[in-house]
């Protein structure tokens, strides 16, 4: 027989509870009724408008109009309100639909134990099974629903941005409209001189200052670290509390203080120079030098943290290892090239990785070290130091060029996750991970 499965599929297609209902599942049937009731209703009065909304973005903006013989400015649609309001929508219709969907399994699994004799469960045995046996999944729906809201949904949002004109000073709502306009701000921003420019000039910029950002406070990072663990070092523990005092503060201040030091002539760096008849240098105002000190001290930042990962490596490293090979007459460079160092890759080129892509989104030593300065005269509202990260900042909060600034946005993470996926499955860490499952 199978009347109950199917009739209470049926039941349930139709809306949503009424499967329950037929199960006599009394108060679960109840409440996923008024659920789908109440979903019904409010996609029937909203969908509508919420398609319209994401389409067209609007019909008409600010404009004047005679009322009573008077005219009047009368506030149009806001493109925006109507862009989020209409993704909003969707995201919650898409949820509706795996509730249905989730509504009709369970009516028919429901069905299915009854054709074969046994009794449906109680809301007492449902709710037992919801927060006893299925825990993890029931605590973990809260926080997926705010990850889902306040992560994903942003991100959808700023992809949308991309292929709309929403920019100052002419696009902005209520006043303007914004339209869709496809892929004209990717082209434009590869392709328009006055932004190609810019683009490549930061793009360059932001690699190399990744990449030598990433190769210095590592490897200092494994210099430093050897040197504290050589037997003739004593006081070591002082040594890595010293070390890592750089790191322990926090980078507001410690980048604003480098920032005051190596400020202008009259800083304290350039008076130490003079003081022992060295020139000063334009550390902050010429577009070498801020860039040679932006990397230097993100090296004083960034190599405590190295070395505490470095130092924690070489504690595992088996000293058998090592006395085999100065049985074999190995010298300590050979011992450190052999040993040494494929083993601290091995452990770290995941977290190597890493630090890469966060360089290369490294805000805060380029925003609080030098503002991206100095600036750049055929540069579109970017500097000398800024990242593509910096640079969508300003173009964002101090330019209202939110369609660029969302553009660049999604280019940078295409960056950083085609590097990161394709050297992380390159790593012997994670090709034995694979072996060992």
């Amino acid at each position: 027989m199978r009347q109950h499965r199917t009739t209470a599929a049926v039941l349930s297609a139709i809306c949503m509870g009424f499967g329950q209902l037929y199960n006599r599942q009394w108060i679960k049937g109840a409440i996923l009724t008024a659920l789908g009731i109440s979903s019904l209703y409010f996609f029937i009065n909203n969908l509508g408008d919420a398609l319209w909304g994401i389409t067209t973005l609007g019909e008409n903006g600010n404009h004047f109009e005679k009322v009573n013989g008077l005219t009047k400015l009368v506030e149009g649609d806001h493109s925006i309100n109507l862009l989020i309001e209409g993704l909003i929508t969707l995201i919650l219709l898409a949820l509706y639909l795996i509730a249905y969907y989730a509504n009709i399994k369970n009516a028919y699994n429901t069905g299915k134990q009854r054709d074969n004799g046994g009794k449906p469960n109680t809301f007492r045995e449902t709710l037992n099974y919801i927060f006893e046996i299925k825990f993890a999944q029931s605590f973990l729906t809260l926080p997926a629903f705010g990850i889902l809201f306040f992560t994903i949904m942003p991100i959808i949002f700023m992809v949308m941005l991309a292929f709309t004109n929403y920019s100052a000073p002419n696009n902005l709502p209520p006043a303007k409209l914004v339209d869709w306009v496809g892929f004209e701000t990717f082209t434009n921003l590869v392709a328009l001189k006055s932004w190609s420019h810019t683009f490549f000039g930061v793009l360059t910029w932001t690699i190399i200052w990744a990449i030598l950002a990433t190769v210095t406070t590592y490897f200092g990072g494994v210099l430093v670290a050897l040197l504290i663990q050589q037997k003739g070092i004593r006081f070591k523990g002082v040594w890595r509390v010293i070390l890592i005092i750089p790191y322990a503060i926090p980078q507001l201040i410690s980048l604003l203080v480098m920032r005051n030091m190596f400020n202008g002539q009259f800083g304290p760096i350039n008076q130490y120079m003079r003081y022992f008849g060295l020139e000063g240098l334009p550390w902050l105002t010429d577009p070498f030098w801020a860039k040679v000190t932006v990397i230097v001290v993100n090296m004083w930042v960034g190599i405590p943290v190295s070395m505490l990962l470095v130092m924690s490596v070489l504690t595992t490293i088996p000293k058998d290892l090592y006395e085999a090979a100065d049985v074999d007459g190995a010298s300590g460079l050979q011992k450190f090239k052999i040993i040494t160092l494929p083993m601290i890759l091995f452990s770290t080129a995941p977290v190597l990785i890493t630090q890469f892509a966060g360089n290369i989104n490294n805000f805060n030593a380029i925003f609080l070290l030098t503002n991206g300065n100095p600036v750049v005269g055929d540069y579109q509202y970017a500097g000398a130091t800024d990242l593509l990260v910096t640079w969508l900042y300003k173009l964002t909060l101090d330019q209202q060029r939110y369609s660029m600034a969302s553009a660049i946005g999604i280019i940078i993470f295409l960056i950083i996750a085609s590097f990161s996926i394709f050297n992380y499955r390159r790593t012997r860490s994670f090709k034995e991970e694979d072996m060992i499952q």
